[in-house]
C-alpha cells in the first residue's frame, strides 16, 4: 500500500498552489501588462502609416485604441495590487496642461435681462473652437496614458531594449520609403493614394513632419552609439540604422530638419562625458578616454564632426537642398510684406504675437489657433495660416501665460529626471537617456521653425523618448554596457 503524503509534503508541493487565487492574478496580471505594452509597439508602428495619422478619423482612432488600453491597465492594476501610476512628477503637468483646455471650453450663457425681451443664450467660452479644444484634450489624455503605460510597462532591460529598436525601426523604414519614393514615384499616390507628387517626404504630406520623425530616430540611435556599446555587431547595425535616416532627413529638404541636426552633433559632442564611465583610474584604456573626455579634444572633435556633417550634407543634397537653402529668404525677407498675403514666418509669427497680446493669460484655446487667426491676419486672404509655424509662439497664442508656465513646468521635470539618469551607475540606462535626449533636443529646436508634433506618431515618439530619457525603473543591467 502506497504510503500517504506528510502534511509537510503537501505545504511544499508546489501542484498544491497551482490553483491558487493569488497565484492566478499574479499571471493574469502580467499577461496583461504584456499585451498593453506589445499593443503599445504596435501603435507606435500603425500611427506611421496613415501619412503620420494626420487625419482626423485616424487620430481619433489612436485616441480610442488608448483609452481601450487604460481599461486593461485598470484591471491590471487591481489584480496586480500595485500602484497604476508611477511619474507623478511628469504626469501632473500633462493632466494640469488637460484641465486647462476643458476649462477653456466651459460655456457661459447670457441671458436678456430687459422684461419682455428675447432671451438670448448664445455659448461663449474662453476657446474661440470649444470642440477642437476638446479633441486636442483627448489627444493630449491619450498620450498621457500612453507616458504613463511605457514608465509602468518598461519594467525590464530587454523590454527598453524592444521599445529603442521599435521606435529606430520606425524610423529606418520611413526614411527607406521616402528615398524610394523620391526616386520611383511619377505619379500622385505610392503606396498611399493622397501622396502628391514632388510633395512632402516618405509617408509625409509635409517635408517637416518627415524630419521631425528622423530626428528623433537619429538622436536615438547616435546615443546609443555614443553611449557605450561595446559588442560591435550592435555598433555595426546602428551605423547601419543611422545612415538612412540621415539621408531622409537630407534629401527631404526640411531645413529646420538640417539645422535641428546640427545641434543634435553639438549636443551629443558636448554632453559626451556624461556618459562615458570613469573607471579604472590606471587603465590605459582609461587614460585615452580621459583625453578624448578633455575639453580641448572636445572642440576638435566638435569641429571635425560639424565640418562632415556639413561637407556631407551639401554633397549628397545637391541643387535640390541649396535651392531649399535659397526658399528660406523669403520668409524673412521684409519686402514680401508688400504682397500682402501674409504667410510669410516672420508675417505669422507677429500675428501670433498680437493674438497673445490680446489673450495673454489663457490664450485662445487649445488647438483653436487656425479659427482665431481671421482676427489678427491682416493681409489679402488668399492665404490664411492654419499654425504659427513656431510651436513655442503658438502655445503662447492658444494657452497663453498658463498654458506656457505649465510646459515650462514639465520641461524642469523632464530636464531633472534626464539629468540622474545621464549620471546612473548603470552604462545602458546612460546610453538610453543620452540619445533620448538628443532625440528632445532635435524636437525642441526644429520646433522654433515648425509644428511636427501636430502629427500623432511624432507625438507618440517624443512621448516615447521622454520616458525613456526619464524612467527610473530598477532592473538588472547586464555587464555588456557596464
Amino acid at each position: 500500500m502506497a504510503a500517504q503524503p506528510s502534511l509537510a509534503d503537501m505545504v511544499d508541493s508546489p501542484a498544491l498552489f497551482a490553483d491558487d487565487p493569488a497565484s492566478l492574478k499574479q499571471r493574469a496580471a502580467r499577461v496583461l501588462g504584456t499585451i498593453v505594452f506589445v499593443s503599445l509597439l504596435l501603435l507606435i508602428v500603425l500611427t506611421a502609416i496613415p501619412y503620420g495619422t494626420a487625419e482626423a478619423w485616424w487620430k481619433a482612432f489612436f485616441v480610442c485604441a488608448v483609452f481601450a488600453l487604460a481599461i486593461i491597465w485598470l484591471v491590471e492594476g487591481l489584480l496586480s495590487e500595485s500602484s497604476i501610476i508611477s511619474g507623478w512628477s511628469l504626469v501632473v503637468p500633462i493632466a494640469a496642461l488637460a484641465l486647462l483646455s476643458f476649462l477653456q471650453t466651459l460655456s457661459i450663457r447670457h441671458s436678456g435681462s430687459q422684461p419682455g425681451a428675447i432671451t438670448v443664450a448664445p455659448w461663449t467660452a474662453i476657446s474661440v473652437d470649444p470642440y477642437q479644444t476638446r479633441f486636442f484634450m483627448a489627444q493630449l489624455l491619450a498620450l498621457m496614458l500612453a507616458g504613463i503605460f511605457l514608465i509602468r510597462y518598461v519594467s525590464t532591460e530587454g523590454r527598453l531594449r524592444t521599445l529603442i529598436n521599435v521606435v529606430i525601426g520606425v524610423a529606418v523604414a520611413s526614411a527607406i520609403f521616402g528615398i524610394l519614393r523620391q526616386t520611383a514615384q511619377h505619379q500622385p499616390g505610392f503606396a498611399l493614394p493622397l501622396l502628391p507628387l514632388d510633395g512632402g517626404y516618405g509617408q509625409f504630406i509635409n517635408r517637416n513632419h518627415f524630419a521631425f520623425l528622423m530626428e528623433m530616430g537619429f538622436g536615438l540611435t547616435l546615443g546609443m552609439i555614443l553611449g557605450g556599446v561595446k559588442k560591435r555587431e550592435q555598433t555595426l547595425i546602428y551605423f547601419a540604422a543611422l545612415l538612412p535616416m540621415w539621408t531622409g532627413l537630407v534629401l527631404c529638404g526640411s531645413r529646420g530638419g538640417l539645422i535641428a541636426m546640427l545641434a543634435q552633433v553639438v549636443t551629443a559632442t558636448l554632453m559626451f562625458g556624461m556618459v562615458v564611465r570613469r573607471d579604472h583610474a590606471f587603465d590605459s584604456s582609461s587614460r585615452t578616454l580621459r583625453v578624448i573626455q578633455s575639453w580641448p579634444m572636445r572642440v576638435v572633435l566638435l569641429l571635425v564632426l560639424i565640418c562632415g556633417v556639413v561637407f556631407g550634407t551639401l554633397w549628397l543634397g545637391g541643387d535640390r537642398l541649396a535651392t531649399r537653402i535659397e526658399e528660406s529668404r523669403r520668409d524673412f525677407n521684409l519686402e514680401t510684406d508688400a504682397l500682402r498675403q501674409g504667410a510669410s514666418r516672420n508675417e505669422i509669427w507677429r500675428l501670433t504675437l498680437r493674438m497673445f497680446a490680446a489673450h495673454p493669460i489663457l490664450g485662445v484655446g487649445m488647438g483653436a489657433y487656425w479659427v482665431a487667426v481671421p482676427t489678427f491676419h491682416n493681409a489679402s486672404g488668399t492665404t490664411t495660416p492654419q499654425e504659427a509655424h513656431n510651436d513655442y509662439l503658438e502655445l503662447l497664442a492658444s494657452g497663453g501665460l498658463v498654458g506656457m508656465a505649465i510646459v515650462v513646468w514639465f520641461a524642469v521635470g523632464v530636464f531633472r529626471k534626464t539629468r540622474e539618469n545621464l549620471r546612473s551607475s548603470h552604462g545602458f540606462r546612460r546610453a538610453a537617456a543620452f540619445g533620448a535626449m538628443i532625440g528632445i533636443v532635435g524636437v525642441a529646436v526644429h520646433s522654433l521653425v515648425d509644428f511636427g508634433l501636430h502629427m500623432i506618431v511624432n507625438a507618440l515618439v517624443f512621448t516615447t523618448l521622454v520616458t525613456i530619457a526619464t524612467s527610473n525603473a530598477h532592473w538588472a543591467i547586464p555587464k555588456t554596457y557596464e
